[in-house]
């Protein structure tokens, strides 16, 4: 094998172990995100079960009931409204007994009273929103009661957040990690290269000629590094779904291809800064630093 072959199978071979680096180190990065993703979906879904349950006066019509609701649709904090008659209240009443409600009552009056279910947009289901929805529905006279489970609601809140400065303090670490990988490998790569930079030099290159064909080696891995991170991204999440067909329901596709283009994006700009400022140092040392 020739001298020139054999120089040419290293730098091959130094292109693809930096290009599998890269590679890894953005398919966790991606890891990460998806899996931050999908924690803020699942709290958005805890959030949006929490809900009042407006109970009625037994007089009013049911017009008002129906007019009241349409008021709640259109309110931008609710997400869903169901009406419950007192008869549907029976029915579900019985079933979660096992038997019929009715005929323990005789012929006394159905003591159920009708009842709106709402639910509530993730943005404003906390405490202070609506405890503020509360009283203003109190303050209508067909409305006897609106009950909700105040100590759950903190509860949940309190969780939730909690869950979201930890997934954000992690998500700081492992981007500062994934950075801090890349420089290096790319570093070590301009490090093999050091005497081709300083031959091109000496034969009086500039600067802005020898980083050139650097920078866009760097670009390219950082691009196909992201590129093969998101194509094993992709294989991952098809496999979940294909074992958990549960996870298509909470998938959210624009915020995958968002984070897919985020990878794509900055692989293509930590390989191409990361190569400029390993570049710097050579274009600047000294001979006897060359041999550091």
């Amino acid at each position: 094998m020739s001298e020139k072959s054999s120089s040419k199978g290293r730098v091959a071979g130094s292109y693809f172990m930096s290009l599998m680096s890269i590679t890894l180190v953005l398919f966790l990065l991606g890891v990460f995100a998806l899996l931050m993703m999908h924690a803020q979906i699942l709290s958005n879904h805890l959030k949006e079960n929490i809900g009042f349950e407006i109970v009625m006066n037994s007089n009013v019509k049911e017009a008002k009931i129906l007019q009241l609701q349409q008021e709640l649709d259109a309110m931008p904090a609710v997400k869903s409204t169901e009406y419950i008659t007192k008869e549907e209240a029976i029915r579900r009443l019985s079933e979660d007994l096992g038997e019929d409600f009715l005929q323990w009552l005789g012929n006394e009056e159905n003591p159920l009273l009708p009842s709106l279910d709402v639910r509530f947009n993730a943005a404003y289901a906390n405490s202070d929103s609506l405890s503020v929805i509360q009283t203003q529905l109190l303050k209508n006279k067909d409305i006897k009661e609106v009950y909700y489970q105040k100590s759950l609601v903190n509860l949940i809140n309190q969780n939730v957040s909690r869950i979201g400065l930890a997934l954000m303090v992690a998500s700081l670490i492992m981007l500062i990690i994934a950075i801090t990988l890349i420089r290096n490998t790319i570093r070590l790569s301009i490090y093999s290269k050091r005497f081709l930079v300083r031959s091109m030099q000496l034969v009086g290159a500039t600067p802005a000629f020898i980083r050139r064909p650097f920078i866009k080696s760097g670009i390219s891995q950082g691009f196909f590094g992201a590129l093969l991170a998101d194509i094993f991204l992709a294989l991952l999440l098809y496999g979940l779904m294909k074992r958990l067909p549960e996870l298509t329901l909470i998938q959210d596709y624009t915020i995958i291809i968002g984070i897919f283009a985020g990878i794509i994006v900055l692989g293509i700009l930590l390989g191409g800064l990361s190569t400029r400022i390993a570049l710097r140092k050579y274009l600047n040392a000294d001979v006897d630093r060359l041999y550091a």
